[in-house]
């Protein structure tokens, strides 16, 4: 515990919220702004909640953040679903960040049950 930055499922989720923010500059998200702002809101809180989660003193502590940072790769997930469903992503941008999504939330469960031990 303490050192966030060293786990995988962190770094993971913090190079999807980079990419989410690449993406969503691009001219289909511009002037959305509702949905762009939670998109990125989304992808920020898997990787904060990790690390918030991470430096916590106990593991019951940590997990609840873990489960919150899973709850928000789902919310990520839906409104990736979503964004590409009325044409913000292509098909092969959406398939990769939804890949992403369903990796993080599988490392997060792994992630829980270690700590949960």
């Amino acid at each position: 515990m303490g050192n966030f930055q060293e786990l995988r499922v962190w770094q993971t989720a913090k190079m999807l919220a980079v990419n989410i923010y690449r993406i969503t500059k691009s001219q289909s998200f511009s002037k959305d702004f509702g949905f762009k702002d939670q998109i990125q809101r989304s992808s920020v809180s898997i990787p904060s909640n990790i690390a918030e989660g991470d430096e916590l003193e106990t593991n019951k502590q940590s997990i609840k953040h873990f489960y919150i940072a899973k709850g928000s790769s789902a919310e990520l997930l839906t409104q990736i679903i979503i964004a590409q469903e009325i044409g913000y992503l292509n098909a092969d941008d959406a398939n990769a960040l939804k890949d992403e999504c369903r990796k993080i939330s599988v490392m997060l469960s792994k992630l829980i049950a270690a700590r949960s031990h």
